[in-house]
């Protein structure tokens, strides 16, 4: 990248960025090509989803950006920061301070309430919570009357709402999101959605996540296209029939 492009990428302002991303999984002739040069820009304030075929290698892709797993070669940005070269220190801190995550399983700590739940990764980091944000996160996602229940008296469409919570209470550059709605039903994961879609929206937020469900996808303003470990499509301003024509035509490749 000359520093031309770097600069016209600042001037858009970009959340997250892969850079001819490779990533090999064992070696010899057992070895698998996850990634195969993957190069993409996730714009501030925008919600991207990444779809493709299964072994496509979307989560692979989603995992290097969010730091939980290295790259075999190329380069991940968060914000102006390489992650490429930060100690373990460095991307613990990094993680805590700057992304959200919302996982298909929600991760919640099962002897925490709600509440403590979600305040958690502040905690950890010694943070205040901003109350009014919280607030404000809490009666968004109808967790109210559900801040003092532990995980296991909540329902899978409050415990994703618990995770959301935490994923956007630290206020963080970038929310990464791998099938966010995989284990709930139609009226749950349509409000988790939701919620994503406001805080890009109402909050400013980046949401980046992986589906392989065309009414999430519908959710966002791109969706970017994996195929063996390549980016081999992608669409602005998505509908769920204009995913599932795509989606089909990849099938058929």
């Amino acid at each position: 990248m000359g520093t031309e492009d770097v600069d016209a990428a600042t001037a858009t302002e970009i959340a997250a960025a892969a850079q001819d991303l490779v990533k090999l999984y064992g070696s010899g002739d057992t070895q698998v090509k996850a990634l195969d040069g993957v190069s993409a820009d996730f714009a501030k304030g925008e919600f991207t989803a990444i779809m493709g075929p299964s072994g496509s290698g979307k989560s692979t892709l989603m995992h290097c950006l969010a730091g939980l797993d290295s790259a075999s070669a190329g380069e991940v940005r968060i914000g102006d920061t390489a992650l490429t070269g930060l100690s373990d220190k460095q991307m613990t801190a990094l993680r805590r301070d700057r992304i959200g995550f919302v996982f298909q399983a929600f991760n919640l700590v099962p002897t925490l309430t709600a509440l403590e739940n979600i305040t958690l990764p502040l905690d950890i980091a010694g943070r205040k919570a901003d109350q009014e944000w919280l607030d404000t996160v809490v009666k968004r996602l109808g967790l109210g009357d559900r801040l003092d229940h532990r995980p296991s008296e909540l329902s899978g469409g409050q415990q994703q709402r618990v995770a959301c919570a935490r994923a956007l209470v630290g206020k963080p550059e970038i929310i990464f999101g791998d099938e966010p709605t995989g284990n709930l039903d139609s009226h749950s994961s349509g409000e988790v959605l939701s919620i994503l879609r406001a805080s890009v929206d109402e909050f400013g937020q980046t949401v980046v996540i992986v589906t392989h469900d065309p009414r999430a996808a519908a959710y966002s303003d791109r969706v970017v296209f994996l195929a063996d470990g390549r980016i081999v499509d992608e669409l602005r301003d998505p509908t769920q029939d204009s995913i599932l024509d795509r989606m089909k035509a990849l099938e058929n490749k």
